[in-house]
């Protein structure tokens, strides 16, 4: 049976509802998954926590992510590369993984976000190496163990070195298996109802990976279960001349032409959309994940986020593969988000508190969830709070809705809390022995690279 969570004396709420509303001085009670109270009433429960001083903001649902790259992080062979190398020269290192990798660096990268205050992730899986059947299990029992929402992905490659792709033949799968793999996995994992902790997506890897007949049966399969569609679009240069080359059009014209477009379809990165392409995008409620971090490091560009909010395109945040980030850490993507946009648009870039929302509300559009990113009764009881004692936030107390991108936030969290359940407290993972899964993480890292 679920336990019930009271929150005594918050300084102030951040709800990210559709009214921008801020509490103050409020108490919140939590209770089966589900904020049921916000007021000034005291309520028993069988867990109290003393929030006074602590700002408490929206649980942030992080869009886009390669958790299975952890152990490829800051490999200096690949510093300096842009996408089509880098993934080239990682793809060698990635046809090694198995499970019991995939479960270390899921337990690694889901914990430091959770640390971070994000309470739901969705993973784009697309590496499965020949005889490793079981990586998307291990994925949920990392996300059981540790307390977080996730959503999981089906991805896929199909097209090899020999077939014009990027992948060495021994991490692609033929149509037959992907589809029937998609199907199992939805059957066994996939939950649609209200607080899901536990959703699938298909994700073949992007149009240069995967070919034509796998992406129109993917969209047909997961629309015959009512799962979303994810793919990588419009992220480099070399992708749109890729497509241009090979199909004789702009990638979204080709996914138009794939029937890839629609409200349940979000590509992640989409920098280089022309206007008509974001007008597109808007009209059918098409999603995007925004990746700043990566697509610095990338040198792949910058994102048009100010039109594309502008327009009305459902937009979340992303951390992407911690191989092209070197982190999971949304907070940290909210701030470099608003700094980019500063920088590249000056007046017309969004605020802090219009990143958070991206990060928060905007996230759970783009997963198709209408239960998250809002703290509202009725919602799910999925928040972080963060103590404004700190040496870090002395005089920054005129705008909370907005700190997270115009100073940041150095050092975890004080708390996240998932469902009710408190996953973080006192900036630690309280699941699971951290320092115990920083030991087992370290020496499965080193036994992979003697692989």
């Amino acid at each position: 049976m679920d336990k019930s969570l009271f929150i005594k004396n918050i300084k102030q709420i951040i709800t990210c509802d559709v009214n921008d509303t801020v509490l103050n001085n409020t108490n919140m009670l939590m209770s089966n998954g589900e904020i049921k109270y916000i007021g000034k009433e005291i309520f028993k429960a069988d867990e109290v926590i003393d929030a006074t001083g602590m700002v408490m903001y929206p649980g942030l649902v992080n869009t886009h992510h390669h958790l299975y790259q952890i152990f490829t992080r800051n490999l200096p062979q690949v510093q300096n590369l842009e996408l089509f190398d880098w993934l080239i020269t990682l793809y060698e290192i990635w046809k090694n993984l198995d499970s019991d990798v995939i479960l270390n660096t899921s337990l690694v990268g889901m914990g430091e976000l959770l640390k971070n205050g994000c309470t739901t992730c969705f993973d784009h899986h697309y590496v499965f190496p020949n005889g490793q059947n079981h990586l998307i299990e291990a994925q949920f029992e990392a996300a059981n163990t540790l307390g977080i929402r996730m959503h999981a992905s089906r991805g896929s490659m199909s097209l090899s070195k020999k077939d014009g792709g990027l992948p060495p033949d021994s991490v692609v799968q033929t149509t037959d298996e992907i589809l029937a793999d998609s199907q199992r996995l939805i059957e066994k994992f996939h939950d649609s109802s209200k607080f899901s902790k536990r959703q699938i997506a298909l994700a073949p890897c992007s149009p240069f990976s995967v070919t034509q007949d796998l992406m129109i049966q993917s969209a047909s399969l997961a629309r015959d279960y009512g799962v979303r569609l994810h793919t990588h679009l419009a992220e480099t240069k070399d992708e749109q001349d890729y497509i241009l080359q090979n199909h004789d059009m702009r990638p979204l014209a080709f996914m138009e032409n794939l029937g890839w477009i629609g409200d349940d379809v979000w590509f992640a990165h989409g920098i280089h959309f022309n206007n008509d392409e974001l007008k597109m995008l808007a009209e059918t409620r098409t999603g995007v994940a925004h990746c700043p971090i990566s697509n610095m490091k990338l040198s792949s560009g910058i994102a048009k986020i100010p039109e594309m909010l502008e327009l009305g395109v459902p937009v979340g945040l992303g951390v992407d593969g911690s191989a092209s980030n070197d982190g999971s850490n949304l907070l940290e993507e909210i701030r470099i988000a608003y700094l980019l946009h500063r920088l590249n648009s000056s007046k017309g870039a969004p605020s802090g508190y219009d990143i958070l929302k991206m990060a928060t509300r905007g996230g759970a559009k783009v997963l198709g969830r209408n239960d998250i990113g809002v703290l509202s009764t009725g919602y799910a009881a999925d928040a972080f709070l963060v103590d404004t004692n700190r040496i870090e936030l002395v005089g920054t107390d005129k705008d909370y809705k907005s700190i997270l991108g115009t100073v940041g936030l150095k050092g975890s969290v004080d708390y996240t809390i998932v469902g009710g359940q408190i996953v973080v407290e006192n900036g630690k993972l309280k699941t699971i022995d951290e320092e115990e899964l920083v030991a087992k993480a370290n020496i499965k890292f080193s036994k992979f690279y003697q692989m």
